[in-house]
């Protein structure tokens, strides 16, 4: 019989997994998986659990919460000299990784995904000496991803880092930065910037010409307006992919490694959560790092 490794977050979202836990355990049974559950405790337990199933010979990770949920456990398999293959059932507020995938939204439907799944390799990022799955992001707005309170997420989904976001507008700052990739070095004045490796971010941006095992991110990169106005058409064109970019404003590249060099602090958020405060930021593609069960047909 194979061997499962459960990890779950209770708190996700809107909580619920809890009601679905049984059935959910029931299906990994019948598909043939002797299922060990594990519910978080508190922060990084889920990587400090996946590391743990990795060394224990387990046939595969199946991860329930949020997109910071599903980072922890990528940080433990990364870390571990056994990687195995990840299920995600997504259960938070905005799912984005799940959406790029094409997870199912639906609890019972994302396990059936997985048990019909096969495993998929998948880039994973590393930054400085963590690792993320598909955003790494500085500068405006992001700050608006980790301190949305998650009852405000609840109530109001997408809608609440919208307005979470419109009261940064007047606090958005501007970073000096030298930006080296591909053999080519760019320095300018910066609001915002993304290492992306998804079609949607924060339920906003749309990306549709992405792949999960390219070895390629795709890098968005914001500067400085110069006043008020421009900053509206910045994000009116960043939010309505019908028109063109603001090439002006906004460049956009792929690239598989990248460093962003400032002389401050500049503070970073790593899917959806809180990365922390770095001068100097190396972002580098894994390729094919991990493998994710994922129902490809």
């Amino acid at each position: 019989m194979k061997k499962l490794y459960f990890i779950f977050n209770l708190q996700s979202g809107k909580a619920t997994i809890g009601s679905k836990l049984g059935n959910v355990i029931d299906m990994f049974t019948k598909a043939g998986y002797e299922v060990t559950a594990r519910p978080t405790q508190e922060r990084l337990d889920a990587c400090a659990a996946s590391k743990y199933a990795c060394s224990m010979g387990y046939d595969l990770i199946v991860c329930s919460g949020g997109d910071g949920t599903l980072n922890e456990v990528i940080q433990g398999v990364m870390k571990s000299e056994d990687k195995v293959p990840i299920g995600y059932i997504p259960a938070g507020s905005t799912n984005d990784f799940a959406r790029g995938v094409g997870i199912p939204k639906g609890i019972i439907e994302a396990a059936q995904w997985i048990i019909d799944g096969k495993p998929y390799s998948c880039d994973i990022g590393s930054f400085n000496d963590k690792y993320f799955t598909y955003i790494a992001a500085f500068g405006a707005f992001i700050e608006v991803t980790y301190e949305t309170s998650q009852q405000a997420k609840n109530k109001l989904g997408h809608a609440a880092y919208i307005l979470n976001g419109l009261t940064k507008l007047k606090s958005i700052k501007s970073y000096h930065m030298k930006i080296t990739y591909d053999n080519e070095t760019i320095e300018d004045d910066y609001i915002f910037g993304m290492v992306t490796n998804s079609s949607s971010v924060a339920g906003l941006l749309s990306l549709n010409d992405f792949l999960l095992d390219d070895g390629l991110y795709e890098v968005t990169l914001i500067k400085t307006p110069s006043n008020p106005l421009d900053l509206q058409r910045i994000i009116h064109s960043l939010l309505n992919i019908d028109i063109d970019i603001d090439t002006a404003y906004i460049k956009s590249f792929r690239t598989s490694k990248i460093i962003f060099e400032c002389d401050e602090e500049i503070q970073w958020t790593i899917d959806g959560e809180f990365g922390g405060a770095y001068k100097v930021t190396n972002v580098c593609n894994n390729r094919q790092a991990i493998e994710l069960m994922a129902n490809r047909e």
